[in-house]
């Protein structure tokens, strides 16, 4: 038996007007999804616990397993593992976004977040940028002060610092369109680079370019998700299968690098809406059925990303392709390899269109088993989902239901 979970990421949200009250889930054309409702287990499950923060970090933490409230850390470094970044029992580490500010306000504090991501800037033109940044702070000075900056992957970058505090700070996508001088961090060497960096990047010849091409100059940076060395147990340990991760964004290879699951490498994956799709799927078949792996996790960051969007047609988009393009040839490759196989199919929490952030109400979820088809819903959406009356309330619980074990 082979064990797959198929993560879309923010792909749940709530009922709009614009829509005729549907979910973008709703929606969306998924008559793979449907076609698997129809003869599998439905449900609902919070991967958010109770009181913590709804993010992707701690929600990708509980569909794996993990109980957030014994292994989260902070975000920042489950991507710092991610990137080789070697982190110290003293480093404190934060997540440097590239983002795009107001430009029209005086005072940096007066400025609005206008795209958390940049236009999901490219992860050579990021790099590129990170890079003029730490020339521009002084490598000397930051070296002295105990900072760090390390490239990730297109807006996502890193900063570490040698001897720090964690600090409560707010995610940028939180804050979308709000004068950001509330939210600013309280830590005036944080909010000096901050500021220094709108100084240096808004006109850099990269974003003047990008301007000319009508795209979101990467002016500031935003720091947040502080947090210091996690500790996670091996998942193969923990279930006795040997796991690979396939996801293009560093939050997830940092947690594959911390629960020692593999990494594939799919090229095109670049988490955002044009990704490739059907490379993580050929990826998964072909680690199941050849490469003697026993289970995959694939992760989809595009709905997530429209969601923070605000973009109803690219998120209902983003959810098509992965019915059509990842499923389906998924679905297809396994059976076509006579492989016996359970399938998960979910969010890791909603990212309402409304809100265009994270929220934590429990997600929708469906469990498929090859070998033994049943009664189920419909079609696979919020509402079909929370009318079956199934529920798991401490949803790090769910992986051990796919895996038919109870995990410790």
């Amino acid at each position: 038996m082979k064990y797959i979970i198929v993560l879309g990421d923010g792909m749940a949200g709530r009922a709009l007007g614009e829509l005729g009250m549907r979910t973008t889930l709703e929606a969306a054309g998924t008559p793979v999804m449907d076609a698997l409702s129809k003869v599998s287990e439905t449900g609902m499950a919070s991967m958010v616990p109770e009181g913590m923060a709804p993010g992707s970090d701690t929600a990708n933490l509980s569909v794996l397993g993990y109980d957030p409230r014994l292994y989260y850390s902070g975000r920042s470094p489950l991507e710092a593992l991610s990137i080789g970044v070697d982190l110290k029992d003293t480093d404190v580490s934060f997540r440097c976004n590239l983002v795009t500010l107001s430009e029209e306000e005086g005072a940096y504090e007066d400025r609005v977040i206008l795209d958390h991501s940049a236009d999901e800037i490219s992860s050579r033109d990021g790099a590129a940028l990170l890079k003029a940044l730490e020339e521009g702070l002084g490598k000397e000075a930051l070296d002295r002060a105990g900072y760090a900056f390390y490239p990730g992957t297109s807006y996502r970058h890193l900063l570490v610092q040698n001897h720090g505090t964690v600090t409560e700070l707010t995610p940028p996508h939180d804050v979308l369109t709000r004068r950001i001088g509330p939210y600013l961090p309280t830590d005036p060497s944080l909010r000096r680079m901050m500021e220094k960096s709108y100084e240096i990047l808004s006109h850099h010849p990269l974003n003047e370019e990008r301007r000319k091409q009508g795209l979101h100059p990467a002016n500031s940076v935003w720091f947040w998700g502080a947090g210091t060395r996690p500790c996670l147990p091996s998942f193969e340990e923990r279930t006795g299968k040997k796991g690979i991760m396939i996801s293009a964004v560093d939050l997830l290879k940092g947690i594959a690098a911390g629960a020692g699951l593999a990494c594939a490498r799919v090229e095109g994956a670049n988490g955002g809406l044009h990704t490739n799709y059907e490379g993580k799927a050929r990826a998964a078949v072909q680690a199941l059925t050849k490469d003697g792996y026993d289970f995959a996790y694939i992760h989809v960051e595009a709905p997530d990303e429209m969601g923070h969007q605000g973009s109803i047609r690219d998120k209902i988009q983003s959810i098509e392709w992965i019915d059509s393009r990842l499923l389906r040839p998924l679905i297809t490759g396994l059976k076509d390899a006579g492989e016996d196989f359970r399938l998960l199919l979910l969010p890791d929490h909603p990212t309402p269109i409304e809100v265009r952030t994270h929220t934590g109400e429990p997600v929708p979820y469906l469990l498929y088993d090859s070998t033994r088809e049943e009664q189920g819903e419909s079609v696979y959406c919020e509402k079909t989902a929370a009318g079956t009356g199934r529920e798991w309330k401490e949803g790090y619980r769910l992986i051990g239901h796919l895996l038919q074990e109870e995990l410790c």
